[in-house]
């Protein structure tokens, strides 16, 4: 597997997810999801980009004004352990 320099930025332990239940966003507004994606940075958890509201990219998008180390996420679906940059547009 491929790595990037976003990979060097993250925190020694994967943060806590803050919603462990769904997307934070969708149980808010009461949308759907496909499926989940887990920051690393700060355990915000959010849709993949198959979901109407594609809000793990907006995270990253939103965040990186304020701190670009928000920029890899990881699979929060059970049984998956891949990590993806949105920097790089690259599995790490």
């Amino acid at each position: 597997m491929a790595t990037c320099d976003h990979v060097k930025d993250l925190p020694d332990a994967a943060p806590e997810p803050r919603t462990p239940r769904g997307c934070e966003e969708c149980l808010r507004d009461g949308t759907r999801w496909v499926h989940l994606r887990l920051c690393l940075t700060c355990g915000h958890v959010g849709c993949c980009d198959s979901s109407p509201q594609r809000h793990a990219t907006r995270h990253f998008h939103d965040s990186r004004r304020e701190d670009p180390a928000h920029a890899v996420v990881r699979s929060f679906e059970p049984g998956e352990d891949w990590r993806w940059c949105f920097v790089d547009e690259m599995i790490v």
